[in-house]
């Protein structure tokens, strides 16, 4: 793939956030408290889910494999922005540019689906309460996991197509700490305005039609919900908050940078900041903040490390 690039351009360089050392160093500390709060909390998520007998329901099952898809967004681009905070030439090579694009698409696009997967999954809990299992068995988990991952490969694919054969042989400076479409397919010794239409509609419609989508499925929740009981409004509401609060936090930022006509690179990096660190370090607590089977599990996990941490040491210093 990367063979067939007649580009002059091997590196592009970033301009990063801020040339200020002490923004920098706050920044610093910031990023790297949020990025390890990410990992342990999705992490945790992750154990959690596996662990607990109780938790081994579709609806945990769909929740564990978001929070490894946040594992995978607080990653891709994450520690890279740290380490380059502190350089001064802030480079990535042509491939690792690629490679990035190809993460960041491929991981978006599958928590995309699986975002929708999760809300078919409460729409049958919600209105198909005596239907739930039959319907949300483990063969239909496992389909719905294994389509989020293919459309999402898919979709980073045809993502790179667009831009793996151009030329790159002037500018190669990126003023974002990261490696997306929209900056690099401006950089190109071609022209670009087809090759931009075809990200937005590719992108950028996508996002705006799976957020509608969306808000539109859990409207309809609410609305068969008081048909049937004025009492489980309440209740319903309360369930799906926590996904339409992960439903806007996660296409808000996608839905700016796809199709907003007016570009902000100011903006622009702070929403890119808030997709990259601030998201995956919310999404844990807003699923466990009020859920008090997670909140359960974590706390019978955190007991069972630390009685086993406790036997380590007791075996490890009676030598």
């Amino acid at each position: 793939m990367y063979g067939v690039n007649h580009s002059v351009v091997s590196e592009f360089v970033f301009l990063g956030l801020s040339n200020s050392w002490s923004i920098q160093l706050l920044l610093f500390f910031l990023f790297s408290m949020f990025y390890v709060a990410s990992l342990l909390g999705n992490l945790l998520i992750v154990f959690s889910v596996t662990y607990d007998p109780h938790l081994h329901s579709p609806m945990y099952f769909l929740l564990a494999n978001l929070s490894f898809l946040d594992l995978g967004v607080c990653s891709v681009g994450t520690p890279k922005m740290i380490y380059d905070l502190f350089r001064k030439h802030k480079a990535i090579s042509f491939r690792a540019c690629i490679t990035q694009i190809f993460f960041i698409h491929a991981i978006g696009g599958t928590e995309m689906v699986l975002l929708i997967a999760m809300a078919f999954d409460r729409y049958v809990a919600i209105c198909k309460p005596l239907h739930y299992l039959t319907i949300m068995n483990p063969r239909m988990c496992i389909f719905i996991l294994t389509a989020a991952w293919i459309l999402g490969l898919i979709h980073s694919v045809v993502q790179l197509a667009f831009v793996v054969d151009l030329p790159f042989c002037g500018p190669n400076v990126l003023d974002s700490f990261y490696c997306d479409l929209p900056q690099l397919i401006k950089l190109a010794c071609t022209e670009t305005n087809k090759l931009e239409f075809m990200v937005t509609a590719n992108s950028g419609v996508i996002s705006v039609c799976s957020f509608f989508l969306l808000i539109i499925s859990y409207i309809f929740i609410l609305v068969t919900v008081r048909k049937h009981s004025s009492g489980g409004l309440s209740k319903a509401v309360s369930t799906l908050s926590a996904h339409v609060t992960v439903v806007v936090l996660f296409f808000g930022p996608l839905i700016f940078f796809y199709t907003w006509p007016f570009p902000s690179s100011h903006l622009d990096k702070f929403l890119a900041i808030f997709d990259a660190v601030l998201t995956p370090f919310l999404n844990p607590l807003i699923y466990t903040f009020r859920n008090k089977e997670m909140k359960a599990a974590m706390r019978k996990l955190f007991s069972q490390f630390v009685m086993y941490r406790k036997m380590f040491y007791f075996i490890f210093f009676s030598f």
